[in-house]
């Protein structure tokens, strides 16, 4: 923790002439390309072509892409209203996690419908790779200076440029490494859905807990995100003195919840019990 308290990350990785490659692009790209790698591996298990998985990435990549911009410009509207050049430079940062997972969640609904798979099953497979993918991908928010926490006097607290610094904390150098926190938690996540993974296949009973595991990704993250927002000081909308994304994570919870309590009246026996 020493080396984040005394390190002073530059965005920039490489820069060839009038190309610049970033560090928040090459960490998104190495966790989508961990995410297919997981999907793929665990589609195996369950005897879905490894084809449909492929062709399933290519349209959440894309998608999941627009949707987490489009729900980052929509939160900084007028910003984006003034500047709308930068509306496409998505390498600088602005990815909204909820936005990706309602265009996500889109994308597999069409997907299983026209493939005829289970959208639980299917679902299941996407998250753990997501939750992976978002630990790796918050390190690109550290170096960019971006999204960290309240001042902190801890040992891991990590430095923030003048520049990058809010106008009531200017005078302050070290902040909660947010992204950190937010990049073990979904560690964490990933490890846990991996061992369900593991339970259900060697206990061939997918489908009802394959959409358990899924509403336990929701669940988890959203509790964790919602958490983390008590310490998070970058700009968003509020609500009854709640950020919006603790909004968002509410929401998410609560539709969990619904989905788990009304459980009995979805389609779960359209697929087989079995692997």
């Amino acid at each position: 923790m020493s080396l984040l308290h005394t390190f002073n990350p530059n965005p920039i990785l490489i820069t060839l002439g009038p190309i610049k490659i970033y560090w928040y692009g090459l960490f998104i790209v190495l966790g989508v390309l961990l995410a297919i790698i997981t999907a793929l591996k665990l589609a195996s298990y369950y005897k879905i072509p490894k084809n449909k998985i492929i062709d399933l990435s290519f349209w959440l990549i894309i998608f999941g892409i627009l949707g987490a911009r489009l729900y980052h410009v929509l939160l900084e509207l007028p910003y984006y209203l003034h500047n709308p050049l930068d509306i496409i430079k998505i390498w600088q940062g602005g990815l909204a996690i909820h936005g990706a997972i309602i265009a996500g969640l889109i994308t597999v609904w069409f997907f299983s419908k026209k493939e005829s798979i289970n959208f639980w099953l299917v679902s299941s497979l996407i998250v753990p790779g997501l939750a992976l993918a978002m630990a790796i991908g918050r390190w690109g928010n550290y170096f960019n200076q971006e999204l960290f926490g309240l001042p902190t006097d801890l040992p891991w607290g990590i430095p923030i440029n003048l520049l990058n610094r809010p106008l009531e904390y200017i005078s302050t150098e070290f902040f909660h490494p947010t992204f950190l926190y937010e990049s073990l938690g979904s560690l964490l996540i990933f490890i846990i859905l991996i061992l369900f993974h593991a339970w259900i296949i060697k206990n061939k009973k997918p489908v009802y807990n394959n959409f358990l595991l899924l509403t336990s990704y929701f669940l988890l993250y959203s509790f964790l995100r919602f958490s983390l927002e008590f310490i998070r000081i970058d700009t968003t909308p509020e609500f009854l003195s709640l950020r919006w994304p603790q909004i968002a994570s509410l929401i998410i919870i609560l539709l969990s919840i619904i989905l788990i309590l009304f459980r009995k009246k979805l389609p779960f026996s359209k697929t087989p019990d079995s692997i």
